[in-house]
């Protein structure tokens, strides 16, 4: 999810000009490093040919004549803007509804009746759940519309929205309209489905303004040294991000989640990533799921 880059299958655009532009070994080193200093992900040798379908059309657009002409374009306007733009042309977002539909199960039958329960005995109603990297919103809307569905009515009892995050405003911009096709609607049960959503006559899919107002959307970058938020969350999700990050900056960022959890809270990773047992603080719990002692 969040940003994932893409293994196999170029657009027709990337294939058709994949012969008219070179890049030289220090030119893809220097995207290599810009994208890794500025949002932890690590590209192989591998993705050279990926980089150059996507990035060739755009920076040709642009009226660059070459990568090195880009490159020296982004040395002197290195803003948040042309970097989020860099990122966007290079990552592929795709997820769907409930996707490791373990996780969503785990959410609603073990943690938030254990976090909702220590709020109880603090006299406090302040539930915070923050999905990391949410792509497109499936995972954000999967999860909140579940608190809606676990509170029923006394959901307006509890300050319970849920704050979603990506670095890509492409897919934020996706994210926040909430209009998804059936692919993506596979696993949503049909009970969920026609009370959260309302189907468009061209047969998409849009989520109601019930479940909509009660979610953030927001850019922020992970790799920010430190994270400005003054109380901690109880949840955080943050699933197939790490993937694509080596041993150090997995760790740091591990580490960084640790101190924006709630005593108690939980840290859900994808299926396919771990956190290091002797290096990280979080007490493993099962299979990508993790937890900060109470």
């Amino acid at each position: 999810m969040k940003p994932t880059l893409a293994t196999a299958n170029f657009n027709v655009d990337d294939i058709q000009t994949l012969s008219m532009m070179e890049i030289t070994d220090a030119e893809f080193n220097r995207i290599r490093e810009v994208i890794y200093s500025s949002f932890g992900i690590r590209l192989t040798d591998e993705k050279r040919s990926l980089v150059v379908g996507r990035l060739q059309k755009y920076i040709k657009s642009k009226g660059f004549q070459s990568f090195s002409e880009y490159l020296h374009f982004l040395d002197i306007n290195p803003s948040p803007a042309n970097l989020s733009e860099l990122v966007n042309r290079i990552s592929t977002n795709h997820t769907f509804f409930f996707r490791e539909k373990e996780h969503f199960e785990f959410f609603t039958e073990t943690a938030l009746p254990e976090v909702t329960d220590r709020l109880r005995k603090t006299n406090s109603r302040d539930l915070r759940v923050w999905c990391a990297g949410c792509s497109t919103g499936e995972e954000a809307y999967g999860l909140h519309l579940l608190m809606m569905e676990y509170f029923g009515r006394e959901y307006g009892l509890w300050d319970a929205g849920l704050l979603a995050t990506d670095i890509s405003e492409k897919v934020l911009a996706v994210a926040r309209e909430g209009v998804y096709g059936e692919d993506r609607m596979e696993q949503m049960p049909g009970a969920y489905k026609t009370k959260y959503f309302e189907r468009r006559p061209d047969g998409q899919w849009v989520a109601n303004e019930r479940l909509k107002k009660e979610l953030t959307f927001r850019r922020f970058n992970l790799m920010n040294e430190q994270f400005p938020f003054k109380k901690p969350f109880h949840v955080i999700f943050c699933r197939n991000v790490m993937i694509y990050f080596d041993v150090p900056t997995r760790d740091a960022l591990a580490k960084r989640f640790y101190d924006c959890t709630a005593p108690g809270g939980y840290l859900f990773i994808g299926h396919s990533e771990s956190l290091g047992r002797d290096r990280t603080p979080f007490q493993y719990v099962r299979p990508a799921v993790y937890r900060r002692l109470p």
